[in-house]
């Protein structure tokens, strides 16, 4: 009986020149998946999330080795040189052109790397009138359109929902990217470089809500929201009990099931049996909804609609999700205390989830070649 195999990345080499969130959190799926990755920090302090948020550092740094390089200086240029001879890909961060400076941009060393997939992660691509412009999550956001959707229906846009969705869209088109990437070159011998701006996946996450305004006519900003964001029996309502439960009974057979164990008043006449009459009384039904459902405990409310198979799940807080059933029972934690880590989401042969060491130290591992 064979024994199991090895990790799907195995083998692969990833010099990783990144900071902060997205591209870390990236090359960490990259490590989970079995690359070795040599993360490579600028002295003295090292990458910035070290000091800004030591947490955070922690939790997408998992598995690397860490090497200190003055890439200004002329023997770290060289010993960054010395350690792409043994990579598949490099991965790094700066504002364009930077790289360049340093000699380390694609076309420097396409001649000598050919099989190298080199991976630029930033705000707003390579070329563009805002390449050269800094920015965060919220502006990549507000960039593609996202914002302008977001908050409360008839309310300014919101800064956001609690997760830096461009940093981390970004991070998951880039693995994607680079995994089809190195796919390739099984079959043409060659790596590439890969562009990938923040922006520009955020601005790919829009085309389902393009499509719809476009079918639908939808011109106007307020109009766009309200498709958005107004949508009947679904939302966020708060229980008796102070907590809070999502439903989205969007479907006519979830909204015939919803009627069935609330009472949804007026509203369960049949006239509102199709969903573009709902539509039209979005902010009647959600306040009926919103009425009934805080006549409930949480976990009666939960409980009622579950067993009615209706899309209905609890607001839960990030420090209630490690006892959270569904959760702790497939195995989604690195440890059992709250706050506790989460690996890649998705099972692969040979890839052991707890098999990563902590984040490195600054001065770790010596990747000398």
């Amino acid at each position: 009986m064979k024994g199991e195999p090895a990790p799907p990345l195995a083998g692969i080499t990833v010099l990783d020149f990144s900071e902060l969130l997205p591209g870390p959190f990236f090359t960490q799926m990259l490590a989970e998946m079995g690359a070795e990755v040599i993360k490579v920090e600028r002295p003295p302090h090292g990458d910035n999330a070290r000091r800004l948020g030591p947490g955070g550092f922690e939790a997408v740094n998992r598995g690397k080795q860490s090497v200190l390089l003055d890439l200004k200086d002329e023997a770290g240029r060289a010993r960054a040189h010395a350690l792409l001879a043994g990579a598949d890909v490099l991965v790094e961060s700066y504002r364009p052109g930077v790289m360049a400076r340093l000699g380390l941009d694609h076309a420097s060393l396409q001649a000598a790397h050919p099989r190298l997939v080199y991976v630029s992660l930033s705000g707003y691509g390579q070329a563009g009138p805002w390449a050269q412009l800094p920015g965060h999550d919220i502006n990549y956001l507000a960039a593609a359109g996202v914002m302008a959707l977001s908050g409360e229906p008839g309310g300014p846009p919101a800064p956001g929902f609690g997760l830096p969705a461009a940093d981390l869209c970004g991070a998951m088109y880039a693995l994607s990217a680079t995994l089809a990437a190195l796919l390739q070159r099984q079959h043409s011998g060659l790596g590439q470089h890969l562009d990938v701006a923040l922006a520009d996946c955020a601005l790919h996450w829009m085309t389902p809500r393009l499509g719809s305004f476009r079918d639908g006519g939808t011109t106007t900003l307020e109009a766009q929201r309200g498709v958005a964001l107004v949508k009947p029996a679904y939302g966020i309502f708060r229980c008796r009990d102070g907590r809070h439960l999502s439903v989205a009974a969007l479907e006519d057979h979830f909204w015939a099931r919803l009627c069935e164990v609330l009472d949804m008043g007026p509203f369960a006449d049949t006239r509102y049996r199709g969903f573009a009459a709902r539509k039209a009384e979005a902010e009647g039904i959600n306040a009926q909804l919103a009425a009934q459902v805080a006549t409930l405990d949480s976990d009666a409310a939960f409980e009622r609609l579950a067993r009615a198979d209706l899309p209905v799940a609890p607001v839960v807080a990030p420090t209630e999700l490690v006892a959270t059933a569904q959760f702790a029972e497939r195995g989604r934690f690195l440890g059992r205390e709250p706050l506790a880590a989460v690996p890649f989401p998705v099972g692969l042969r040979g890839v052991d989830p707890h098999a990563l060491s902590g984040a490195p130290a600054l001065d770790s591992a010596s990747a000398a070649p």
